[in-house]
């Protein structure tokens, strides 16, 4: 059976990774879940805010996205937002086979 061709351009492909490769696996989950989702179907100017949360320190970012912290009003973005809505969902980090429901 052949392989299936990855549809993601490089730019899509290279944030992917960088969602999924944090350095804590908490981050890793979280972000690299939420990226995995979404990242196909992300505007120019979706994939231009990502990197920008990209940007942000994965203890931060971590923090954020499971609600230990809340969010600096001069950090807040939309997409920032998003993901934290979507991170504070049971099991939100963890594919869908081993989620509860």
């Amino acid at each position: 059976m052949p392989d299936t061709p990855d549809p993601l351009d490089p730019r899509r492909r290279r944030l992917l990774f960088r969602a999924r490769h944090r350095g804590t696996r908490e981050a890793d989950l979280m972000i690299g879940a939420f990226t995995e989702r979404h990242i196909a179907g992300f505007t120019a100017a979706e994939l231009e805010e990502l990197e920008a949360v990209l940007e942000f320190p994965d203890v931060d970012l971590a923090d954020w996205l499971s609600g230990r912290r809340p969010i600096p009003a001069e950090c807040r973005t939309p997409m920032l937002d998003r993901m934290a809505v979507e991170c504070a969902a049971p099991g939100a980090g963890l594919p869908e086979s081993l989620r509860r429901g």
